[in-house]
């Protein structure tokens, strides 16, 4: 089949009428509409670079009004529009008047002579006597950046023959007066008869056939907002299911920066959709189209492969470039020739109007009446959030369920994860701000409040609550749906501080929703997330799949990993896409990437993980860490992990990638572990490689000086740190009044880590949870010379505040010295970390 056209001859059809997309520009959306202005831009722009359009041209606003004036319908529009919006008419009856009365009109002579002598040209361009064509309405206020209307107005696809395509002309101006279209005018405050249609009329990209495939692409993050990101949806078939969303598409996330590195291949994210049916041309040859369910082999791929990625992004960041804003368009992929096309490209009108200095903030409005307290615990999340409990007891009960209720549970685990994405807010009778369910609220920005110790019991199925995470520490449960109000903080007022403050973040999802906040890096992103949620498999199992016992576990591996002849290679890509879409979010700001810092308890509930892992009586102190990674037991899942990071920072280009170590017991470890991670092509200072400890066990303070040899520096793990030197279980409730970053050992323990590690020129940070909960700890970090803070999200604006009122009053000589521990403790510090 031929794709590319054949010159054109001389047109004998009127520029009235008629114009061929390659005689228009975007100066001309008031002759041809948005859409057939757009797409001529792109054929005079991009045809050169390579960048393909199909061919085609477009019926003008000038040929609409002169079909109108032909069949004497304006006054007959008016007329019905009117009844409509007097009520006059049953609903619904204008609209179909109007309809059939388009469609019984007829083109005046010469116009249609002229649509008539256009198609046939386009038809001997492609070598066909009739060849099948997309019909598509552009009207004259269609495409603004304030008012896309998109889906107002019709398309059809595969049309052939000059009778189909005039009766297609004709539906597409019938559907200027659709329900839809008539209301969505009225709401942007658009006059009915002052907007014009043009239909194009363009030659159509066999995607139904073969693996052709189509879809969307967008030219930023439409969830987010994130500027540097293309997000394309794919799927097998014509463009249609995907648009109308009646598909489950797959979805591609592309790393803009890093695009015009030929070397570098940044596909962050890669999601298989479902993809159950396709749209295909019918029966009958160029007539109509209809579904067809997708055999299932076809289901289980990408509709993509990584080439046709990267050069579909590459295009939309380019038609961004010459736009000069985010951009909306629709591709194809030809599949009998595997030629790639560009159908259309329109303003991207929801995100490009997000303003991109400001973070809200919100309170509960006070009212006559007190509102009645049920329960409190931790608060997490700096939101108010309220709805309809639905009270569950396991991850099994989740199909109940609904989009915005409150989700009330004793506690929860990574297999939670999909019903709390969906919750409004989050209620537990267990745990502490380190457990799962803390974090994970945390990173999905969904209010909660861990630890009641009552919640499953105070409250039952149906109840109207409201969740108060925005006074501080504490979080309440009120009953009711009380109301609150909302504050937009701009973030161009903020003090300037001038000790970094960066992020703490498990998800990308986390990442991009916080991107707009002023930080400077990630200072902790953890592996676990992403194997626990996205991966889901224990390494050992799929290096080891010959060795798994249960079929029920063999089948559930097959199916994930059925893509992939090397099972290891499903770890290694899906986590190494996961931690360069987190390290996107910032680039070029350094992202610390923790490597996997999972308990073997935690380890044996992924799948297969039970084989491989051993029963410890206490996991927190056992088998985890940088023991794991040169242990013969774990010493190859170890290997994917760094085959992973080295995939993120070498091929898919994210090089701000810094890896660090947790739970790291001895010098000797840390040598142990950096050979086996130098064997995997992880040097140290290679490609700008930098290595960091984590400092969260005693031995990290004692042997200071010795750790500071082997790393680039230190990350403070301000839990597991109190924890040891207190001797305190951090998710005993029992001992919660016990557990306090703020204790003097664990102060005197910090200083001697920064006093011995600034005079080995090596930097040090903290990740842990102690800043973020507690502002007066991190005060007493930035005067104790902290090189770095890294925060959860929504920590950050308090704490910059916090951070900047106390600098400002040092610079005045208004501050109070801080309460420094005993001297003698300095020289006990450096006693201990002497070499």
């Amino acid at each position: 089949m031929q794709t590319e056209p054949q010159s054109p001859e001389p047109s004998s059809t009127s520029a009235e009428f008629v114009r061929w997309f390659d005689t228009l520009t975007n100066q001309d959306v008031a002759i041809v509409g948005g859409k057939n202005a757009s797409l001529g831009e792109m054929i005079r722009t991009f045809s050169k670079e390579g960048i393909r359009v199909p061919d085609g041209f477009a019926i003008t606003a000038a040929g609409y009004r002169t079909f109108l004036q032909h069949n004497n319908l304006e006054a007959r529009l008016r007329e019905q529009l009117e009844s409509k919006k007097q009520h006059r008419v049953a609903e619904g009856e204008a609209e179909r008047v109007i309809h059939n009365m388009l469609l019984d009109s007829e083109f005046p002579a010469d116009m249609r002579q002229d649509i008539v002598t256009a198609y046939e040209e386009l038809s001997r361009r492609y070598g066909s006597a009739a060849t099948d064509v997309a019909v598509r309405s552009s009207a004259t206020a269609e495409d603004l950046p304030d008012a896309s209307f998109a889906g107002q107005h019709e398309s059809y696809l595969g049309i052939s023959g000059i009778g189909d395509v005039l009766h297609a002309c004709r539906r597409c101006i019938a559907s200027l007066f659709t329900t839809r279209a008539i209301s969505y005018r009225e709401q942007k405050g658009f006059d009915h008869m002052s907007i014009a249609l043009s239909v194009g009329v363009q030659k159509m990209v066999r995607s139904d056939v073969k693996d052709g495939a189509s879809g969307v692409m967008f030219s930023l993050d439409t969830e987010t907002g994130f500027p540097d990101m293309i997000v394309i949806n794919a799927s097998f078939g014509l463009g249609e299911c995907v648009v109308q969303g009646t598909v489950t598409p797959d979805e591609f996330r592309v790393f803009k920066p890093l695009l015009a590195d030929p070397a570098k291949r940044p596909i962050v994210e890669k999601i298989l959709g479902s993809k159950e049916i396709k749209m295909v041309y019918g029966d009958r040859f160029g007539t109509r189209v209809r579904t067809a369910n997708m055999p299932f082999e076809q289901r289980g791929r990408f509709a993509l492969n990584d080439d046709q990625i990267l050069q579909l992004a590459r295009w939309g960041k380019r038609l961004e470039e010459h736009y000069g804003r985010p951009m909306d368009m629709e591709w194809a992929v030809d599949g009998e020739t595997g030629e790639m096309f560009m159908l259309q490209a329109r303003p991207e009108t929801v995100q490009c109007r997000v303003s991109t200095s400001s973070i809200r903030s919100c309170r509960l409005v006070s009212g006559e009446t007190p509102p009645r307290l049920i329960t409190k615990g931790l608060a997490i999340g700096n939101t108010i959030a309220n709805g309809t409990v639905r009270l569950l007891h396991g991850p099994g009960e989740s199909n109940s369920f609904r989009e915005g209720e409150i989700l009330v549970a004793p506690s929860t685990n990574p297999d939670w994860v999909p019903v709390m994405k969906k919750a409004a807010g989050i209620i537990t009778d267990h745990g502490g701000r380190s457990s799962h369910a803390a974090i994970v609220s945390r990173e999905l920005g969904v209010p909660a409040v861990i630890g009641t110790g009552d919640s499953t019991r105070l409250l039952s199925k149906g109840a109207k609550v409201t969740i108060d995470c925005a006074q501080g520490e504490t979080g309440s449960v009120y009953a009711g749906l009380l109301d609150s109000e909302d504050e937009e903080i701009d973030l161009r007022t903020l003090p300037i501080i001038h000790t970094p403050l960066l992020l703490n973040v498990a998800t990308p999802e986390a990442a991009f929703r916080w991107w707009r906040l002023p930080c400077h890096g990630i200072g902790l992103a953890r592996m676990e997330f992403i194997i626990g949620n996205l991966i889901r498999i224990h390494p050992m199992a799929l290096l080891r799949f010959d060795q798994i016992t249960d079929p029920a576990t063999r089948t559930i591996i097959q199916n994930l990993t059925h893509a992939y002849g090397d099972k290891a290679d499903y770890f290694v890509d899906h986590l190494a896409r996961g931690i360069a879409h987190i390290a996107s979010s910032r680039y070029p700001q350094p992202v610390v990437v923790r490597t996997s810092d999972f308990k073997t308890n935690e380890y044996a509930g992924l799948i297969g993980g039970k084989q491989f892992e051993p029963t410890e009586e206490n996991p927190m102190l056992g088998f985890r860490g940088a023991s794991r990674y040169y242990h013969e037991s774990y010493r190859d899942a170890f290997g994917l992990e760094c085959r992973a990071l080295k995939k993120a920072r070498e091929e898919i280009g994210l090089d701000n990638i810094v890896v660090m170590i947790p739970f790291c017991r001895t010098p000797e470890e840390a040598d142990r572990v950096l050979e086996v991670m130098a064997a995997h092509g992880l040097r140290r200072g290679e490609r700008g490689l930098e290595i960091r400890v984590m400092a969260e066990i005693p031995s990290n303070i004692i042997l200071a000086a010795e750790f500071a040899d082997r790393f680039d520096g230190f990350s403070i793990g301000s839990n597991d740190l109190t924890q040891l030197i207190l001797g305190v279980d951090r998710d005993s409730e029992i001992l919660a009044g016990l557990f306090d970053e703020r204790n003097r050992a664990v102060q005197i323990a910090i200083q001697n880590l920064l006093e011995v590690a600034h005079a080995k020129g090596c930097k040090v940070g903290i990740c842990g949870q102690g800043p973020s909960d507690h502002p007066d700890f991190a005060e007493f970090l930035v005067d104790a010379g902290i090189d770095y803070i890294s925060l959860n999200p929504d920590s950050v604006i308090g704490i910059t505040f916090r951070i900047g009122s106390m600098e400002e009053k040092k610079r005045a000589g208004t501050l109070p010295a801080s309460a420094s521990p005993p001297a003698v403790a300095s020289s006990i510090r450096l006693a201990l970390s002497s070499p």
